[in-house]
């Protein structure tokens, strides 16, 4: 079988002018990056308000192991079959970041023949929506030590100074530094930091802004320290927003590009999410619905991170209302749930099969919590056997949905047809009646415990006297009604990510919180979790080269 990067190269690519016209997108409205990608204009975005809008469905999957689960390849690969029955079909994706290109995840446009092209280009400098961020984020921080070099006349306490500085790239040593140092010219010395571009609370704005008044809006609201009597500062106090907006503008349109078999799809936007809400931007997804009956769409890691978080923060902030949801799983991920290690996947291993399927079964239950129906896409590997397939259709029956085989990393869209029509069966039937998980009024320490308790089945979380402390002094500001995002561990239901399966009676260790006023939530930071990631002993960077005709060798 060839490699992912082979596949792509060898797929003739149509021009992304025809692409948009299967959309419904003039080709006046594209702004093009060379032949095969543009990002479509806001004017004729904002053209469409009023149309209706197609169903939206979700695409999640169980916690993350070295064994692989697809869920990007299943978003692309559900895309293509749809539009092959007859549905018009969009995807919406979010935007690869460089830390894990480079570190040990690798890229993030699907896999086979299931994958958005040009994947080269998506997976590394793409448009330069990350860079625009990552400019952003860095621009309002020499605003804010410039504002304090010049008299601090807002008053700025330098102890209580927390905005960080971002770039898109995994660097441990930049987690924290100090800043300033050399002498009185170049400002006050201070602790100081770098989170990877991807936490940074400019690209959850971004992501989740609706029109650039919004983004503007947003920006200014963002929080960067506190005066001496704990007052907040804002980016808009410091007469930063304007200039972060314009430095946003281009990338808030969003990236129109095509899957191998000619679907249109939107990528825009990525924020993790095990450190951020992990979902693509609203304009992107709001584009799609407009243009399409159907709109197939991912949220990052586990269903426990990305699909609450999408749910209970990007579906209640942006108006959205899911028909329906895949949970994506393997047998061999499974296996490993069920305490295989990877190197003995490949032997057929039933009961470690249905010891592991517990993982996948209770997030299939707890999407069922938010009132939309689920589906569970099983991709198959050669080394899968029908007891160990039929181990996990059992599991899943017993849970009253269906586990579907798929086969579209080997066979394109026509390995995920029967996926497809039971994802049209669900839409059509309308039984979805989304909610989310918890009000806006319950209080922000109850919005943890309800996700703790619902979602991650722990038996209580462990709040410190001065992290209490800090949600009650956010609520006095006026922040009760905000969600909350959990930064924890992707790898487990728990904030240990050795516990696999479906750990119960664990207790959530609520480390810090840190509020996101811009954004508009509260994030809690749960356990040993970091938003500068640091790379693997073996980076995959060693593997990225030029060939001999310039070629890029060793992405995947």
């Amino acid at each position: 079988m060839p490699t992912d990067l082979e596949i792509a190269r060898a797929a003739t690519l149509k021009p992304i002018r025809d692409i948009a016209a299967k959309a419904g997108i003039p080709e006046e409205a594209l702004e093009p990056y060379g032949k095969y990608k543009a990002k479509v204009g806001l004017d004729f975005i904002a053209s469409l308000e009023g149309r209706p809008d197609g169903a939206l469905v979700l695409v999640t999957g169980i916690n993350p192991t070295p064994a692989g689960e697809g869920k990007t390849t299943t978003t692309v690969g559900l895309g293509d079959a749809l539009n092959a029955i007859g549905m018009k079909a969009m995807i919406a994706l979010r935007e690869p970041s460089l830390g894990p290109c480079f570190g040990v995840k690798g890229g993030a446009t699907g896999g086979g023949y299931a994958q958005v092209l040009p994947m080269e280009d998506i997976n590394l400098h793409f448009t330069g929506d990350f860079h625009a961020i990552t400019s952003a984020n860095n621009l309002l921080a020499a605003m804010l030590d410039n504002h304090v070099y010049w008299g601090n006349a807002l008053g700025l306490d330098a102890r209580r100074i927390s905005w960080r500085r971002a770039l898109d790239m995994n660097d441990r040593a930049l987690r924290s530094v100090v800043s300033s140092l050399g002498g009185v010219a170049n400002g006050f010395p201070r602790e100081d930091g770098f989170d990877i571009t991807v936490a940074s609370e400019v690209m959850a704005v971004f992501c989740l802004a609706r029109d650039l008044a919004d983004l503007q809006a947003r920006l200014g609201r963002m929080i960067v320290g506190q005066t001496r009597e704990g007052r907040n500062v804002t980016a808009a106090d410091l007469k930063a927003d304007g200039a972060m907006a314009v430095l946003l503008r281009d990338a808030f349109a969003p990236n129109l590009v095509q899957t191998i078999e000619g679907s249109p799809a939107l990528v825009h936007g990525g924020p993790f999410a095990n450190i951020a809400h992990g979902c693509n931007s609203v304009m992107a997804t709001r584009l799609a619905l407009k243009l399409s009956d159907v709109v197939v769409t991912e949220a990052g890691f586990g269903a426990d991170l990305g699909a609450e978080k999408f749910l209970d923060i990007k579906c209640r902030q942006a108006g959205l209302k899911p028909a329906a949801c895949v949970v994506v799983a393997t047998v061999r991920a499974l296996k490993m749930n069920g305490g295989v290690a990877k190197a003995d996947l490949a032997r057929e291993d039933v009961a470690a099969v249905k010891r592991g399927v517990v993982n996948l079964a209770r997030h299939v239950e707890n999407i069922g919590k938010f009132g939309i129906p689920v589906v569970v896409g099983l991709n198959r590997f050669t080394t899968d056997t029908p007891a160990e397939i039929e181990a996990v259709r059992a599991a899943m029956r017993a849970l009253g949905t269906e586990a579907i085989l798929c086969t579209h990393w080997g066979d394109g869209a026509r390995g995920a047809v029967d996926l497809a029509h039971a994802v049209r069966a669900m839409i059509e039937a309308g039984k979805a009646d989304f909610a989310p998980l918890y009000t806006d009024h319950v209080s922000l320490a109850g919005k943890i415990e309800t996700i703790a308790r619902e979602i991650y089945r722990a038996a209580s979380v462990s709040i410190p006297a001065s992290v209490a402390a800090r949600l009650k002094r956010f609520e006095e500001q006026g922040f009760r009604d905000l969600p909350v995002c959990i930064a924890k561990t992707q790898y487990s239901f728990s904030a240990d990510p050795t516990k696999l399966g479906a750990p119960e009676g664990h207790v959530l260790p609520v480390r810090e919180v840190r509020l996101s006023a811009g954004a508009g939530f509260v994030v809690a930071v749960c356990g040993d979790i970091m938003t500068m990631p640091g790379l693997p002993r073996v980076p995959a960077a060693e593997g990225i080269r030029l060939d001999a005709g310039g070629r890029i060798e060793g992405l995947f």
